[in-house]
């Protein structure tokens, strides 16, 4: 499906993030909802023990827990992160994310 024909199906409606994602077993799956110059939303969804490793983004960039428990090193410094939990990666700075059970979150970044 087009990222048009996938944005039109989800605008102007009730939706339950946690439900636009599924989990794969030993995978990392991702579904973007919102694609602009100004910035990105992206789901995630994390089998348990599933990661990505440290890298950096050029963005702040926002992760919300819809379910399950992760942790995210930002910079050597962990925090574990449970549903309905967030916190803000700063542009720049050096950070992972390990699945401590199952977990989806929302993504968002800021680019301007």
């Amino acid at each position: 499906m087009s990222k048009n024909n996938s944005d039109k199906l989800l605008v102007a409606k009730a939706l339950n993030l946690e439900s636009l994602i599924d989990y794969q077993e030993g995978s990392v799956v991702s579904r973007t909802i919102i694609d602009k110059k100004a910035g990105t939303v992206t789901l995630f969804a994390f089998d348990q023990n599933q990661s990505l490793s440290e890298h950096t983004a050029p963005f702040d960039a926002m992760v919300y827990v819809l379910d399950g428990e992760v942790e995210v090193t930002i910079s050597g410094k962990p925090i574990r992160l449970n549903k309905g939990e967030t916190t803000i990666i700063p542009a720049n700075q050096s950070h992972s994310l390990m699945a401590k059970t199952r977990f989806k979150m929302l993504l968002t970044m800021i680019k301007s």
